[in-house]
C-alpha cells in the first residue's frame, strides 16, 4: 500500500507575487486537496478529501532540503508562505518547519489556513510561531458556513470563530483575514453585518476582501462587482480594503527551468498567460511556448473566464 508521503514532489513553488504579500515563496506541506472544507469558490477544485485529522503529510527533511537549496541560490522573498494545495494546519509537524526555517533565512514566515482548527490548543500555538497568520471568514451564521465552505462534519462556524478569538489573545504577530464574497451568496447587507459583528471579536489586524477572480470548484460561483465590494468594504469599516490584483513587477526573481517552474505553479492554482509571465519573469512568447508544449504532453488544460483563458495542471496527464 502506497504512503501517506508524496514522493518525487516538488515542495516550493514561486516566487511568485502575491496579492497580499508582495513576492511570495510558497512551501506546500499537505497532499493536495486534503482540506477540512470544501469551498464552493476554491480555485484548485473540489476537496478530494475531507478531514479533520492531523497527519505526517510529507517528508520534513526534503521539504528543508529544499528551502535551504532555495536560500542559498540567493532567494530574494518578502515571505516564505506556507499554504499550497491543502490545509497546512493538518500537517501535524507544522510548528517544527517554522523552528527550523528559522536558522536558515531573516525572510518572515506566513500562513494561509482556513482557521477551521484553531480551535485546538496545539495548532494555536503551532501557528503562533510565524510572523503574520492569514486565516478566513466567508459567512456570518452557520447556514451561509454551510453554503459557502461544507465544512467536515465536526467543524463549525462557532469552533472557527472562538478559535480564531483565542488565538488573536495568544498571539502578537499579524492576523490579515481573507473574507471571500460570492455574489448572491455571502454578500447581502444583513449579512455582511452578521460578519461584521464576528470580525469584531476576532479583531484582525487587517480585513481582506477576495472575490472569484480565477475559476471556481463550482461553476455557478460568481465575482462580485469592484462597485459592490467597495461598498460591502464601506460597511464592514475599519482596516477593510478590496485585495488588488498582482503587482506588474516582480524584481529579483530568479532564472528558472520554464516548463518545471509553469507547472509548479499550475499545481497550486489556476493562471492566466500573464499570471504566468509576472510571477516567473518570463516572457510571453516563451509562456506560450511551454504551455502549448505541456497541453501536447497532456500535462496541461484550459479553462475560461470571462474573456480570460486559465492554464490548470492535467490531474492524470502524461508523464
Amino acid at each position: 500500500m502506497e504512503s501517506n508521503k508524496t514522493r518525487q514532489r516538488s515542495y516550493t513553488y514561486g516566487p511568485v507575487p502575491s496579492r497580499r504579500l508582495g513576492l511570495s515563496l510558497g512551501v506546500d506541506i499537505v497532499t493536495p486537496k486534503v482540506c477540512t472544507l470544501d469551498c464552493t469558490y476554491c480555485q484548485l477544485g473540489r476537496t478530494s478529501r475531507k478531514s479533520t485529522v492531523r497527519e505526517d503529510f510529507v517528508d520534513l527533511e526534503a521539504v528543508l532540503g529544499e528551502l535551504k537549496g532555495r536560500i542559498d541560490a540567493g532567494l530574494k522573498a518578502d515571505y516564505i508562505t506556507i499554504g499550497g494545495s491543502g490545509e497546512p494546519t493538518l500537517n501535524v509537524r507544522l510548528g517544527e518547519l517554522i523552528d527550523q526555517i528559522r536558522p536558515l533565512t531573516n525572510i518572515p514566515v506566513a500562513i494561509l489556513t482556513n482557521g477551521t482548527l484553531f480551535y485546538r490548543p496545539d495548532v494555536r500555538a503551532e501557528c503562533a510561531k510565524a510572523d503574520v497568520v492569514i486565516p478566513s471568514l466567508d459567512a456570518g451564521d452557520a447556514t451561509i458556513f454551510e453554503a459557502v465552505n461544507r465544512p467536515a462534519g465536526d467543524i463549525s462556524i462557532e469552533k472557527l470563530v472562538s478559535g480564531l478569538c483565542q488565538f488573536r489573545q495568544e498571539f502578537p504577530g499579524q492576523i490579515w483575514l481573507e473574507v471571500f464574497l460570492v455574489a448572491g451568496v455571502n454578500t447581502g447587507r444583513d449579512q455582511i453585518e452578521k460578519m461584521k459583528v464576528l470580525i469584531a471579536q476576532m479583531r484582525p489586524d487587517k480585513v481582506h476582501l477576495n472575490t472569484a477572480v480565477r475559476p471556481a470548484a463550482e461553476p455557478e460561483v460568481q465575482a462580485l462587482s469592484r462597485e459592490a465590494m467597495l461598498a460591502i468594504a464601506e460597511q464592514l469599516g475599519g482596516t477593510c480594503e478590496i485585495i488588488g490584483e498582482a503587482p506588474a513587477d516582480c524584481p529579483g526573481c530568479r532564472d528558472r527551468h520554464a516548463e518545471a517552474d509553469i507547472v509548479s505553479v499550475l499545481e497550486r492554482r489556476p493562471c492566466s498567460v500573464e499570471d504566468i509571465c509576472t510571477g516567473l519573469r518570463m516572457d510571453r512568447t516563451e509562456v506560450t511556448e511551454c504551455l502549448t508544449q505541456l497541453q501536447r504532453r497532456g500535462l496541461v488544460t484550459t479553462r475560461q473566464r470571462g474573456s480570460t483563458t486559465y492554464f490548470y495542471r492535467q490531474a492524470n496527464g502524461a508523464q
